[in-house]
């Protein structure tokens, strides 16, 4: 029997991990001026693939087809409650599922991007904010963005 091609067996592929972006909320300030985008600013895990716009609203994560996406929430004030209460995005490109930390009341949202992109798709995101009923949605929106050019020049 001929040895067998090592080149043609598959290696194992590594676990990957979600691209998890981060919405940090002043609530007090947001609530005391009724105004989210002064009060809002966003991070993702996906630095090293090109996302840009971090610590601000309009933060543009990059992502590629399958990537599987993780949003949450911080308070930058942890006695005030603050929540993802809804994501708008085209159903095209992700449809993000709400769910909750088993054994808490601590909701996150997750999506798997359905295909690469050629230009930034924006997204809405909507929260709420210690008592108030109605959910406050920030002018100012993030975006998913597709892999960075390969051949511009870069570190």
């Amino acid at each position: 029997m001929p040895p067998r091609n090592r080149q043609s067996e598959r290696r194992p592929t590594r676990p990957v991990r979600p691209v998890t972006i981060t919405a940090v909320v002043d609530p007090v300030a947001a609530l005391a001026s009724e105004n989210l985008d002064d009060n809002l600013y966003f991070y993702d895990t996906n630095g090293a693939a090109g996302s840009t716009g971090f610590g601000t609203p309009e933060l543009h994560s990059r992502v590629r087809k399958g990537d599987t996406l993780l949003w949450n929430v911080i308070p930058l004030e942890c006695e005030t409650y603050v929540a993802l209460a809804d994501i708008e995005i085209d159903p095209r490109i992700a449809e993000p599922t709400r769910k909750v930390y088993p054994g808490t009341d601590i909701v996150f949202w997750t999506a798997e991007v359905k295909q690469d992109l050629t230009e930034p798709v924006p997204y809405r995101l909507s929260f709420l904010l210690g008592t108030v009923g109605t959910p406050f949605t920030p002018t100012a929106r993030p975006a998913l963005a597709g892999p960075a050019n390969e051949g511009k020049g870069g570190r």
